[in-house]
C-alpha cells in the first residue's frame, strides 16, 4: 500500500503521540520495588504492553487474583504522575495535516480510559477516536485493538497506518494488516526519527 492509499492513521498513545516514558519507567521502577523484582527486566518487556500481561510474566508464582492486583497497584502509580506528559514532538503538526487532508484517525493504547484520557489531557489532545485495553478482549502484540479502531471508523485495517514506538505495538499492527511506521529506531514500513517525519511526508503525499 502507498501512502496515498491511506485511509485512517492509528496512534499508539505512550511513546508515540504523548511523551510520557519517564512516568512510565517511574511507575515501572517504584513496582519493582514493591514486588521485589529486577527493574531492568521489568523495563525491557514492559513498554507498550499492557500492564496484566507483564504481572502475568513477572510474577508467575502468584495465583491470578495476585497479579491482577499487581497490575491494578501498576495503574495507580499511574495514574496520579503526569508532571512532564506532553504531547511528543510534531504530534500538532502531523495532527494538522490529517486535519487538512480529511483523514480520521485514532488512538490505541494499551492504558486503560482514567491514564490515557489522563495522559492525553495533559498533553493537550482530543482523540476523535479512542481505543483503550478496556474496550477489548486482547492486547497487544494482539490486533484486535487495531482492528477494533479500524471498524470504529469504517474503513479497512489494510488500508490504515499504525504509528508505535514498541515491537509489540509494530507486531499488533503487522498482524492488522496495516502498513507500520516506526519510531526509536525500530523497523517498520517506514521508519521515523519522529512525528515531524510523518508530518511532511503525509504533506507530500497530499500535494
Amino acid at each position: 500500500m502507498e501512502l496515498r492509499q491511506l485511509r485512517a492513521v492509528l496512534f499508539d498513545m505512550d511513546g508515540t503521540l504523548v511523551t510520557s516514558d519517564a512516568s512510565v519507567e517511574r511507575a515501572w521502577t517504584t513496582w519493582a520495588a514493591e514486588y521485589g523484582v529486577d527493574p531492568v527486566e521489568v523495563l525491557s518487556q514492559a513498554h507498550g504492553a499492557p500492564a496484566e500481561s507483564t504481572a502475568d510474566r513477572m510474577l508467575p508464582h502468584l495465583d491470578r487474583a495476585g497479579r491482577s492486583a499487581a497490575a491494578a497497584r501498576q495503574m495507580e502509580l499511574q495514574y496520579d504522575d503526569l508532571s512532564d506528559v506532553v504531547a511528543a514532538p510534531g504530534a500538532f503538526e502531523v495532527l494538522a495535516v490529517l486535519e487538512r487532508l480529511g483523514l480520521p484517525w485514532a488512538v490505541v493504547t494499551s492504558a486503560d480510559h482514567q491514564l490515557a484520557k489522563a495522559r492525553l489531557g495533559a498533553a493537550g489532545i482530543e482523540p476523535p477516536l479512542l481505543v483503550t485495553i478496556e474496550d477489548i478482549s486482547r492486547g497487544k502484540p494482539d490486533p484486535e485493538g487495531y482492528l477494533r479502531a479500524a471498524e470504529l471508523l469504517g474503513v479497512d485495517a489494510r488500508s490504515c497506518l499504525v504509528v508505535e514506538d514498541a515491537e509489540v505495538g509494530l507486531a499488533a499492527g503487522r498482524a492488522a494488516g496495516a502498513l507500520t511506521a516506526a519510531l526509536k529506531g525500530l523497523d517498520g514500513d517506514l521508519r521515523l526519527h519522529n512525528l515531524h517525519d510523518l508530518a511532511e511526508l503525509l504533506n507530500r503525499t497530499g500535494e
